[in-house]
């Protein structure tokens, strides 16, 4: 049996091409893309961009399933068709299905994500917690034995997730992360959706000034 690890893929694309008041080409962003499992098996949270570098990483092990943190096109993009490539499913919160509607006319996510749900890869069980506030349906997937947190766009180095559409809350996603990942032990890594990582404690003490600047 090969040991359990954790793989990063940092994809790149354009979102919201061709939409008022963005540029012809909409923004680009990078992505991380994470894998987690051993030489034989692996579970992909959120499918960023690029579906074909997805397939590359995931290479000859059994995909058995794609976990969406949430429903934003930077997120769910290559993920229809990379669940065709890998031959596996897509899970996505129902609360998020009206994002997903929004990219995809035909195409549906095959399962619907719930708290606690258990997802078990390579002898480790990932948690999905429900983090609403960025979106209503924000997941994040806690891998105890791990000690690692998937937080998605729930929280980052530095803060929460932005919280400017009208269907997002900053009390809300606030609330998420002080009941369910400031909960978490302090040493816990938080993996998000962009950037780089940090941990429970890091981010913790400043609680505050999030509150006192509002975002």
């Amino acid at each position: 049996m090969t040991a359990v690890k954790i793989e990063r893929l940092i994809t790149s694309g354009f979102i919201g091409t061709g939409q008022p008041g963005l540029p012809p080409e909409g923004i680009k962003l990078e992505n991380n893309v994470w894998f987690v499992g051993d030489d034989t098996e692996v579970l992909v949270i959120d499918a960023a961009h690029d579906a074909e570098e997805i397939v590359r990483t995931v290479g000859e092990r059994d995909t058995l399933g794609i976990l969406l943190t949430h429903g934003h096109e930077d997120h769910i993009g290559a993920a229809v068709e990379a669940a065709r490539l890998l031959d596996t499913h897509i899970y996505l919160h129902p609360d998020d299905l009206f994002l997903w509607d929004q990219l995809y006319e035909e195409a549906s996510p095959d399962f619907q994500l719930t708290e606690g749900a258990t997802f078990s890869v390579a002898g480790v069980d990932l948690t999905a917690v429900h983090t609403p506030g960025h979106t209503p349906g924000s997941m994040c997937f806690v891998a105890q034995d791990l000690n690692t947190v998937f937080s998605g766009d729930t929280l980052f180095q530095g803060g929460p997730g932005a919280t400017r559409w009208e269907y997002s809350s900053f009390p809300q996603i606030v609330e998420s992360i002080q009941t369910s990942l400031f909960t978490l032990p302090g040493s816990m890594t938080v993996q998000p959706g962009h950037g780089d990582h940090t941990s429970i404690e890091a981010e913790a003490p400043a609680l505050d000034a999030w509150l006192a600047r509002g975002w």
